[in-house]
């Protein structure tokens, strides 16, 4: 339930984000997706290590945790950028529609990985 809600909550960051880039501002959707992407991935570490996942790391090792997410996080929002462009230009899906549907696929990527890399196998099987 807390991974939902804060889910949720960087979802909307990242898609108020984007839309007020893109359509206000008028920027590239990639551009727009970049940056969008990249702020509400800071509140999702923050909001994920202190409501979601129980970290596997001691306090002193809490810098590989944080190097695992933005690892993590880079490789989301490499799919994102991907995923993005393939939907406008390939499926031809104007940007805010894609940007819904891209954001679904990778929210369930970060989940898996954030859930298997920063929390460790068997809590996947604690919910």
């Amino acid at each position: 339930m807390d991974f939902a809600i804060v889910g949720v909550i960087a979802t909307v960051i990242d898609y108020t984000i984007f839309v007020f880039i893109y359509n206000l501002l008028g920027w590239h959707y990639n551009v727009a997706t970049v940056i969008a992407f990249s702020l509400s991935t800071i509140f999702n570490y923050w909001a994920s290590m202190k409501y979601v996942f129980k970290s596997k790391y001691a306090k002193e090792d809490r810098h590989r945790e944080f190097m695992i997410f933005v690892g993590l996080s880079i490789i989301g929002l490499i799919l994102n950028v991907v995923l993005m462009r393939f939907s406008v230009e390939t499926l031809q899906i104007i940007p805010n529609i894609a940007k819904i549907l891209v954001t679904g696929v990778v929210m369930v990527f970060n989940f898996v990985t954030r859930k298997l890399l920063l929390e460790g196998r068997s809590s996947l099987h604690e919910d």
